[in-house]
């Protein structure tokens, strides 16, 4: 049987609830910062590899290189998260994105190796996949649980923001110089560490007694028993593995629309655009009533537009589709992230976050080692169409086999009482600190 989410005592009727709580603010600013360095890079490696090579498949690779350091750390991530503090490892892994960042910029302004910049692209995602799952988990523990659905639902809208921000300004710093794309991410890292390092945080409360395996695999079982949650992670892994069009826009930019970097830099930005005006417009919106069959239509949503995406010659209308696949996936994120969030024991939430990470942020980089093969090979519009299409079998799939997620109600319920309050982050202390 599924535990129960909290009650949304405040967020259902408070749209800035989260805001009002000092510690979310200081937290949230900072990885707000970061997240836009993170968008300006993520514009700038493609960008750059693409216009070294010339060849489709550098920017699979690029994908590729993001996605094995979470195959291979996500899960040990997870454990660390649940074992030791988690500011802590924050802290470690902004350090070490500081680093890759400003490794990327030497190689960049000297021209330096191609394989060797791929490298550091695999040392910078690991380093943020050792951080991810702390991250994660770190939320809930600044905010009380009846805030927590309207913390996710700004976090998504501030993510999608600066995705938004950061490909656009990115487009036009790449046009200028590339290097100062790569300086800029490792100062905005640099920012979030020192926003993080004044919070107290308490250390998970995972026992001593627990075996290194069976704690590291507990994770793991957890979303296997609670079924709910493996259908909705599956799902959006076989969607995003099969849209990765997002990849190939800087072939559809030069080759097919012709707008060169600028273009490129808003045809990025499409996707946040259309995700933050339905992340904002979902905040003022009665919660979601038919949690999993809205799941379910949006993830369709996104491959339809995927489709004609790859279809359009069109930059204006290529703009607006991507927009739609970014407003279909806010919707479907939060409704992920919020049910496995609430549906997950706080002892466990770095493992189950790894095991999430597993799903999903591997099939965001494989998607596009998938959409680069495919591009390669069969040219970029077939790879973007062929990958709507797979996006919707899917949809249908996990449709038919999961009546349970087609009939999911309210996205956070009305319950009782909130029985066990999460411990509450102090933000007059260092994160160093523990309550051991």
């Amino acid at each position: 049987m599924l535990p129960k989410p909290s009650a949304p005592s405040g967020s259902g009727r408070d749209p800035y609830a989260a805001f009002r709580i000092h510690a979310y603010r200081a937290y949230t600013v900072g990885w707000f910062i970061s997240t836009l360095g993170v968008r300006i890079q993520s514009v700038a490696i493609a960008w750059e590899m693409y216009q070294r090579t010339g060849d489709a498949l550098s920017l699979g690779l690029v994908g590729l290189v993001q996605a094995l350091p979470t195959m291979l750390f996500a899960i040990p991530s997870g454990y660390l998260a649940d074992r030791y503090n988690r500011g802590r490892i924050v802290l470690l892994s902004l350090v070490l994105m500081i680093a890759t960042s400003s490794g990327l910029a030497v190689l960049s302004y000297r021209h330096g190796s191609v394989g060797l910049m791929y490298f550091l692209l695999f040392l910078d995602a690991s380093a943020a996949i050792v951080g991810r799952p702390a991250r994660v988990a770190l939320l809930p523990q600044i905010i009380p649980a009846d805030v927590f659905p309207n913390a996710v639902m700004w976090n998504t809208s501030m993510m999608q923001f600066t995705s938004v921000v950061g490909p656009a300004i990115g487009g036009f710093i790449v046009a200028w110089n590339v290097t100062a794309a790569y300086i800029i991410a490792a100062a905005t890292s640099m920012v979030y560490f020192l926003m993080v390092v004044g919070l107290r945080v308490p250390t998970p409360a995972l026992s001593l007694a627990t075996k290194p395996m069976e704690a590291v695999s507990a994770g793991i079982h957890f979303v296997w028993n609670t079924r709910i949650i493996l259908t909705m992670i599956s799902l959006d892994m076989f969607a995003v593995l099969l849209g990765g069009a997002v990849y190939l826009l800087p072939i559809f930019a030069t080759n097919i629309l012709n707008v060169g970097a600028s273009g490129f830099g808003w045809l990025r930005a499409a996707p946040a655009v259309g995700a933050l005006i339905v992340g904002i417009s979902m905040v003022y919106m009665p919660p979601i009533q038919r949690a999993g069959r809205t799941l379910l239509l949006t993830v369709a949503g996104f491959g339809v537009a995927t489709i004609v995406f790859g279809l359009s010659n069109s930059f204006w209308l290529s703009f607006f589709m991507l927009a739609l696949t970014g407003g279909f996936d806010n919707v479907s994120m939060v409704i992920r992230q919020t049910l496995v969030q609430n549906l997950t024991p706080d002892e466990m939430r770095g493992r189950v976050s790894a095991v999430e990470a597993i799903f999903i942020g591997a099939s965001n980089e494989l998607g596009g080692l998938e959409s680069g093969l495919v591009a390669h090979w069969f040219g970029p519009v077939i790879s973007a169409v062929s990958g709507g299409i797979g996006t919707i079998i899917v949809v249908i799939s996990a449709a038919m086999m999961s009546p349970e997620l087609r009939q999911y109600g309210p996205l956070v319920p009305e319950l009782e009482e909130i029985e066990t309050p999460l411990p509450q982050v102090n933000s007059s202390a260092p994160v160093g600190a523990s309550d051991d």
